[in-house]
């Protein structure tokens, strides 16, 4: 289970999650699953809106459903890739039991098919964390995303840094304040944001956002 997170919003971590999941799906020969926590998901990859239950329900559900209950939410977004929705209910992870993140944990470990986790900004994120076979903090090298970066008493697997013109900061400020390593860098790029506004997002990641990926993979 890799887990993108961020500790604020705005740094991009929808966009790198998905397209995270959408290269694991067409390397992987069962296909990929992409678990949206925040509620981004399906629009940043060109989807209507869910109104069907998802991942909220799931977790909240007190007779401990399993595989079957969590792939049967599944809707599919290509050939290769499957999105599995936040549902109607709005996720407080901090309120989530532990046991229920296990189960999802448990779940995902025994499936050959390789899943993604957007599970949103904010320290609130943290829990799940615990349970990441892979957890990948997304973040732009800006000083008030550093601030709340000191404040982790846990820490990621590595880092995914949004690179802009003109930071003051840079890499090693990251590593430095986050303490694990920057895993790669990917530039703004003004293609990446059109394809997301354009719904495209999903027909094909944008190259230079793949090619920075493909080593995280």
């Amino acid at each position: 289970m890799i887990v993108c997170w961020s500790v604020k919003g705005g740094n991009g971590t929808t966009v790198v999650a998905a397209a995270l999941a959408l290269v694991l799906a067409q390397r992987h020969e069962a296909g990929a699953r992409l678990i949206d926590m925040s509620g981004d998901t399906p629009s940043a990859l060109g989807m209507s809106e869910p109104a069907t239950e998802g991942i909220a329900e799931w977790l909240s559900a007190t007779d401990h459903p399993g595989a079957e209950a969590l792939n049967n939410l599944m809707l599919p977004v290509t050939a290769h890739l499957g999105v599995i929705p936040r549902g109607r209910n709005i996720i407080v992870p901090s309120l989530v039991h532990p046991d229920r993140l296990r189960d999802l944990a448990n779940v995902i470990s025994e499936s050959p098919m390789p899943t993604v986790v957007d599970a949103g900004s904010g320290l609130a994120t943290i829990p799940i964390i615990d349970y990441a076979t892979r957890s990948l903090l997304i973040i732009r090298p800006c000083y008030l995303a550093l601030r709340r970066a000191s404040l982790l008493t846990t820490k990621p697997h590595g880092v995914i840094v949004i690179t802009e013109p003109g930071r003051a900061l840079g890499v090693h400020d990251v590593e430095s304040v986050v303490g694990a390593p920057v895993l790669a860098e990917i530039p703004f790029d003004p293609a990446i944001a059109r394809a997301v506004d354009a719904g495209l997002l999903a027909g094909r990641v944008p190259t230079l956002l793949a090619k920075h990926l493909a080593d995280v993979c």
